[in-house]
């Protein structure tokens, strides 16, 4: 099985650029808002049947990656 993470993808011709899942126009931060709000795998699942459980997952693995930072730089205000 492909990596989980492969499943995002960014394309400047969709959602403006933003990491969507597979091309489809679902954006990353969407669904982890929708999981945010305390909404299931499965709730998301039936609200967007085109999506899988493992594209859900691979928005929690991108989001964890993108914690994984070293430092992090206040920029002047």
């Amino acid at each position: 099985m492909a990596d989980l993470i492969d499943r995002i993808t960014i394309n400047p011709e969709i959602c403006h650029g933003k990491p969507t899942i597979r091309g489809l126009r679902y954006p990353i931060d969407t669904i982890l808002e929708l999981l945010a709000s305390g909404m299931t795998t499965q709730e998301i699942l039936t609200d967007y049947p085109d999506l899988e459980k493992e594209d859900i997952l691979a928005c929690i693995e991108y989001a964890a990656k993108l914690t994984q930072v070293k430092s992090i730089y206040r920029i002047a205000s």
